[in-house]
This record gives structure tokens, C-alpha cells and sequence, in this order.
């Protein structure tokens, strides 16, 4: 009787003791459950999502190198100049040699900064929109004369910028990276070519 008694607590005790290992169990399970937060995989989305971000900025320039850049901030500047300095020219010049040149800077290097612009846009590459510091010293103190002054003032201009032109342009023809910006070039350098002569002609008729 005493052994029947004795094996009945210890069924009951090993059922007790199920239990609340089972509780506890549950209850260890449900505080995992509640406390596995989102966090991580929601890290884990914003990582990916920036580094896409990343990839996506950087992917629009990487074709270009430094001088491709440097050619194209170059090239937009000094053609915004040479359209300015030649709707100046227009109305400024007492020469009518020195009117004509300033028509024909205004006509071609517009088309030639479309171009450029046209370009960028295909590159995602953002060009200036405005002259820098001594580009616009040079206008403003080329603005500022009337006559013949100007006349003899914005042929040496011409002269000097055109070289310079001719200069970049060649080099980016031929040591440029991105293809369709040396096609530019090469395709612009013979306009350049042309404008240099005709603006030695109008140096030498307002001496």
C-alpha cells in the first residue's frame, strides 16, 4: 500500500514538473516570438536600398575620365563667352568686318553648344550654366567699350580665346575618353580653325 502511495506522488510529481517545463518552454518561445524584432531585416532593406542609391549616382559618370570633364566645363564656358561676347559685338562694333564676326561667333558656336548641352543630357553629365569669375571680368570689362576701342579689344579676344580653343579641343580629340565628346571635338576643331582666321583678318583691319 505504501509502495502503491509512494509511486502515485511520484507520477504526480513528474507531472508537475512536466508542466511547468512545458509552461516555461511556452512561455520562453512566446517571449522570443515577441521580442525577434524587424529590425534586422529592415536593416538589411535600407542597406540594400542605399547602396542601390549609390550605385545609381555613381553609375552616370563613370565613363567619363577628369579630362573629359575637365574638356566639357571648359567647352560650355568658353562657348556661353564667345555667344555673349558676340551678340556685343553686334551692336557694340563701329567695324562692320568686326559686326560680322560677332554674327558669325553667335551662329556657330550656338549650334556647337547645343550640341554640347544635347550631349550631356545623353551623358547625364551637368554642365555649367554660367561664366566663371575671369570669363566674366572679361565680358564685362569687354561690355563696357564702344567703337573702335571695342573693335580692336574683342579681335584680340578672338584671337587669344580661339587659340586656346583650338588647344583644348585637339587635346581632347585626341587623349579624351568618351567617344561621342571626341567625336564633338574633332567635329567642332575645323569651325574653331575657321573662326581663328577670320578673326586675325578683322585684327588686322582695325589696327
Amino acid at each position: 500500500m505504501k509502495k502503491t502511495i509512494l509511486a502515485l506522488l511520484a507520477v504526480g510529481t513528474m507531472v508537475a514538473c512536466k508542466k511547468n517545463e512545458t509552461t516555461t518552454a511556452n512561455e520562453s518561445a512566446d517571449s522570443t516570438a515577441m521580442s525577434a524584432p524587424a529590425d534586422t531585416g529592415m536593416t538589411t532593406t535600407t542597406g540594400d536600398s542605399a547602396s542601390t542609391m549609390n550605385q545609381n549616382n555613381g553609375a552616370a559618370n563613370t565613363t567619363l575620365s577628369d579630362q573629359d570633364k575637365k574638356f566639357a566645363d571648359a567647352a560650355a564656358k568658353g562657348g556661353m563667352m564667345e555667344v555673349m561676347m558676340g551678340e556685343l559685338a553686334k551692336t557694340n562694333a563701329q567695324n562692320a568686318t568686326v559686326k560680322s564676326l560677332g554674327a558669325m561667333m553667335v551662329t556657330d558656336h550656338g549650334k556647337a553648344n547645343e550640341e554640347l548641352k544635347s550631349w550631356a543630357s545623353m551623358a547625364k553629365y551637368t554642365l555649367p550654366t554660367s561664366l566663371d569669375a575671369e570669363k566674366q571680368k572679361k565680358y564685362d570689362d569687354l561690355k563696357a567699350k564702344k567703337g573702335a576701342e571695342f573693335d580692336r579689344a574683342y579681335t584680340d579676344l578672338m584671337v587669344s580665346d580661339h587659340k586656346m580653343d583650338i588647344a583644348e579641343f585637339k587635346k581632347e580629340a585626341s587623349s579624351g575618353t568618351e567617344s561621342s565628346l571626341k567625336a564633338f571635338a574633332s567635329k567642332t576643331l575645323p569651325t574653331l580653325e575657321h573662326h581663328l582666321m577670320e578673326s586675325e583678318k578683322a585684327k588686322a583691319a582695325v589696327k
